[in-house]
């Protein structure tokens, strides 16, 4: 059962189609893995193993009847837990989300049931994705799977923690400023966040609204690809959304990188990078240039400005969002309220954990009366210099190449000691946001002390392809290392 687990989704996909395998032993399968690894490293909030069963033999029996054909129908798919899955615990990974189910599911996991996909259950993450370690869930943290005493990155740590651990084969993340990118590097697993508008947003319990974008974590290119393909879509539903004729996203599966240009940013390799990251990246951009890619350094510029902005247009947003979890509807309610107001505010001070009430308060003065001006609207004008800065540079290249991360995964614990330490992890991820660029993480490496270490390609709007066609030819030079915790079941220390 456990060597199921070990293929990539295509390759099990395959194997259900061809009735080597079923959709319930797939099932069964990552169950398994589930409770031999869950009591370590957390990866999950939520598994409801009948409905689980229940949804693999409906499958099945569609699968036989020839009405589900797609590569990965039967696969199963963990979601993040900030994605509406109807009448499935929707908690963000917040006390004041404890109890509440849907009534109806997100578009992109709509879109991988229609399909045939199998959701396993719902990862673990920050708190309304707010962190970078999955150490801010009100559940308790998730574990590296290649070593336990170290986090998974964030805020999409459970899913990628559970891809790299084998509990499912993909999964869905969402990333608001590198919530599926600098989790990938750490777990040493692969995580793509697409074009903003390219994936429908609704669903998606938001964060960020001008930031967030969902997008699919595996363990290889290929299956991100797949899984991008299936989840991308225009929905009327979404205002955002857009309408694209370019989806065929496996097409760029292509090992050729000949005359690609792929620009590598000084501003990235400076002062703050670890030093073993910055020799396993520029030791992948040699073998692409190997490869025949045409590398040439540049000067981004407005990076130390990327995280200021995006802390404030973030922060801004979320206390806006973040307004209608009131203990009125739905969710927690205090039971010490007097009156409504004091309900209100009794409700969400115990409800909410403390950085999301750092960055509701954040957002709330930026937004105020006097400072809106100096900071908020600034902070949309860097913005918008970031974007241009990101347009100057494309038409000298088609792609930039960059770490994922200034460093490896942290010890669990270490960055909630300094929270504005944590903020400056995400230094070469935001960028990528507040511009609305797809943009992949890609497993290049180990540290000493074993520890994966990711790549990240960074593509114009609406070229997935480009860094998905550079994705792939660097990993055909490689072969996936699994992580002994999935293979042995036990934790490492």
């Amino acid at each position: 059962m456990k060597e199921l687990m070990s293929l990539t989704a295509l390759e099990l996909g395959e194997k259900i189609q061809g009735g080597e395998v079923t959709a319930v032993e797939a099932a069964e399968a990552a169950l398994s893995q589930i409770h031999r690894l869950e009591p370590v490293y957390h990866c999950y909030v939520t598994v409801d193993e009948e409905r689980v069963l229940g949804r693999a033999e409906e499958v099945d029996q569609r699968i036989r009847r020839k009405e589900l054909t797609s590569p990965l129908a039967g696969v199963p798919v963990a979601v993040k837990d900030n994605l509406c899955t109807e009448g499935l615990l929707t908690t963000c990974s917040s006390k004041i989300l404890y109890n509440f189910k849907p009534a109806y599911t997100a578009e992109a996991v709509k879109n991988l049931e229609n399909i045939g996909a199998v959701v396993i259950g719902k990862t673990n993450m920050d708190e309304f994705a707010m962190g970078s370690t999955t150490e801010t869930s009100f559940f308790g943290p998730t574990k590296n799977p290649w070593n336990q005493e170290h986090v998974p990155g964030g805020s999409s740590g459970g899913s990628c923690a559970a891809v790299a651990a084998e509990e499912c084969s993909c999964a869905l993340g969402s990333d608001t400023g590198g919530s599926i990118r600098q989790p990938s590097s750490f777990c040493g697993v692969t995580g793509i966040k697409p074009t903003y508008g390219t994936v429908s947003r609704f669903g998606l319990i938001a964060y960020g609204s001008s930031l967030d974008q969902i997008g699919p974590v595996a363990k290889d290119v290929s299956d991100c690809a797949a899984l991008l393909e299936v989840i991308a879509s225009y929905d009327p539903k979404d205002s955002t959304s857009v309408q694209r004729r370019d989806c065929d996203f496996t097409d760029a599966l292509r090992e050729d990188v000949r005359g690609l240009r792929i620009g590598i940013p000084k501003d990235y390799f400076g002062e703050g990078l670890n030093q073993e990251v910055r020799e396993r990246i520029l030791g992948a951009a040699k073998v692409l240039e190997e490869k025949g890619a045409v590398l040439k350094e540049f000067d981004l510029s407005l990076v130390e400005y990327a995280i200021p902005a995006y802390y404030i247009i973030a922060s801004a947003e979320a206390s806006s969002n973040l307004a209608r979890f009131d203990g009125v509807k739905y969710g927690y309610r205090t039971e010490a309220g007097e009156g409504l107001h004091d309900m209100y505010k009794r409700s969400r001070s115990e409800g909410f954990g403390t950085e999301v009430k750092r960055r509701i308060m954040l957002g709330s003065f930026v937004l105020s009366s006097g400072y809106y001006d100096a900071y908020y609207l600034k902070a949309l004008k860097t913005k918008a210099l970031i974007r241009r800065a990101f347009d100057r540079a494309f038409e000298e290249c088609d792609v930039i190449l960059a770490p994922a991360a200034p460093d490896t995964a942290p010890r669990l614990g270490e960055s909630l000691r300094d929270p504005i330490q944590m903020y400056l992890g995400d230094i070469y991820t935001i960028a990528v946001n507040l511009a609305g660029l797809p943009g992949i993480t890609v497993p290049c490496g180990r540290d000493s002390r074993g520890l994966p270490i990711g790549m990240q390609l960074i593509g114009d709007c609406f070229q997935e392809k480009k860094i998905l066609r550079a994705a792939y030819t660097f990993e055909r030079t490689r072969t996936y290392e699994h992580c002994p915790a999935a293979q042995e079941g036990e934790g490492r220390g």
